[in-house]
């Protein structure tokens, strides 16, 4: 709390200032074209642009751009505060400081917000809250059009302009314009991940990071284009996305018709045409021609599931595997079959249906001259050539070439009876259990 009220004494000591200082009269600066009348005060405003802090505290050795800023933070240490708080020890100069102080602890908010009927422990919290539903913006930025509705946002913005980054990071050289930024930069040092996802194990430094997470598991997807009706879960996708409709596509495809707005894309399109595949599985030797599909891959090897199912326990390494298995339990059917009234739950399913109705066989077998609608079809059929039996008994030594055959054999392990019925061309199966229930 001490640094905190420190920190809003600093930021309102230094654009007190700079508003003081910053007369174009004297000698002109270099970096920002500022001039004054005096040197001493082109001195001080000079440490906004190199951020060297000479004035130290004899005290705590904080160090402070101007002489200043060190007189008004010496009080902190000068003043007594008589008023402690009894659950967390933090002391206040003033007795209403500290009533304000103890409703975090109390949870007491009885000041509310008409609008949203939000609540807050303080009036001042209310009506910076308020200009949420006003859109009043009183503060303005004194370098651009931009406008704040709190004077920390502005002073935080008008860095931006200044160049000055007064927060330093204590494992680095690194130098932040705000509090919050140089928390999070300090993280990447110390490992710190406070922000754990509800749904998995994973963390993150960030709470931005961590939402963003979330909806791989939610599957939300917040931001939508304004000239289609795609959606997209990061606003990164969107922009991206977005400039498809409004960008000039410049680079053309040489071997088909397709454009591209980047560079980078043709790129990575035109190896469809090449077969390049520059992105190889550090677990074995499967190459991608994207990184986006090198890193679904490699959650086969690792067994990383990071998309759990709503309605059961189930997990999935992608969300659009996640999607398909959820209309199991919803029903949906969104994919129509063209030719008749046969709905799927995925495109997959609805191409191998619809093969049905034009005869298509893409699929050939490298042995022979037959053809298959589905590559499944094709790989059980190959098995008579390879002499392939990947399914094997958990009773004995048998293999099996199909799901199917195996399921038959293993009846004869679990005591059932296989009745044959004698029609030409084909066999039936009945287990002894059904004869039972059936003589019943």
């Amino acid at each position: 709390m001490v640094e905190f009220i420190e920190e809003k004494e600093e930021k309102e000591e230094s654009s007190e200032v700079e508003e003081k200082n910053h007369v174009k009269i004297g000698g002109k600066l270099s970096q920002c074209g500022k001039s004054f009348t005096q040197s001493s005060n082109l001195k001080d405003h000079m440490n906004i642009h190199t951020g060297e802090k000479q004035h130290a505290c004899d005290q705590c050795g904080k160090m402070f751009l101007w002489a200043s800023l060190l007189k008004k933070h010496l009080k902190v240490h000068a003043k007594k505060k008589p008023h402690s708080c009894n659950l967390c020890g933090k002391s206040f100069l003033h007795l209403q400081s500290l009533k304000e102080h103890q409703k975090i602890h109390t949870g007491v908010r009885e000041y509310m917000c008409f609008g949203c009927e939000k609540t807050f422990i303080s009036l001042s919290k209310l009506k910076l809250h308020e200009r949420i539903h006003t859109g009043e913006k009183p503060y303005k930025c004194s370098h651009c059009d931009k406008r704040f509705s709190q004077s920390a946002y502005l002073k935080t913005h008008e860095r931006i302009h200044t160049g000055e980054k007064p927060y330093k990071c204590s494992h680095c050289d690194k130098r932040l314009n705000n509090l919050s930024n140089l928390k999070t930069h300090e993280r990447i040092h110390t490992g710190e991940k406070p922000y754990k996802c509800s749904h998995c194990d994973k963390r993150f430094n960030q709470l931005s990071h961590l939402k963003t997470h979330k909806r791989i598991h939610t599957g939300e997807k917040p931001y939508k284009c304004s000239h289609c009706d795609k959606r997209f879960n990061h606003l990164s996708s969107l922009k991206t996305h977005e400039r498809f409709h409004t960008e000039e596509k410049m680079y053309k495809c040489s071997q088909c018709d397709k454009r591209f707005n980047k560079l980078s894309y043709l790129k990575t399109h035109e190896r469809i045409h090449t077969g390049d595949k520059p992105y190889k599985c550090s677990h074995c030797d499967k190459r991608f021609c994207q990184t986006r599909d090198l890193k679904k891959h490699e959650r086969i090897h690792t067994g990383e599931k990071p998309c759990k199912c709503s309605h059961c326990d189930k997990r999935f390494n992608n969300l659009s595997h996640l999607k398909t298995h959820e209309r199991i339990h919803t029903g949906e059917k969104p994919y129509k079959c063209s030719h008749c009234d046969k709905k799927c739950s995925d495109s997959s399913t609805l191409k191998i249906h619809e093969r049905i109705h034009t005869g298509e066989k893409p699929h050939k077998c490298s042995h022979c001259v037959k053809r298959f609608s589905s590559s499944s079809n094709l790989k059980t059929h190959e098995r008579i050539h390879t002499g392939e039996k990947p399914y094997k008994c958990s009773h004995c030594d048998k293999r099996f070439s199909q799901t199917r055959g195996l399921k038959k054999h293993e009846r004869i392990h679990n005591g059932e009876k296989i009745h044959h019925r004698n029609v030409p061309g084909k066999r039936f199966i009945k287990s002894s259990v059904i004869q039972k229930k059936q003589s019943k």
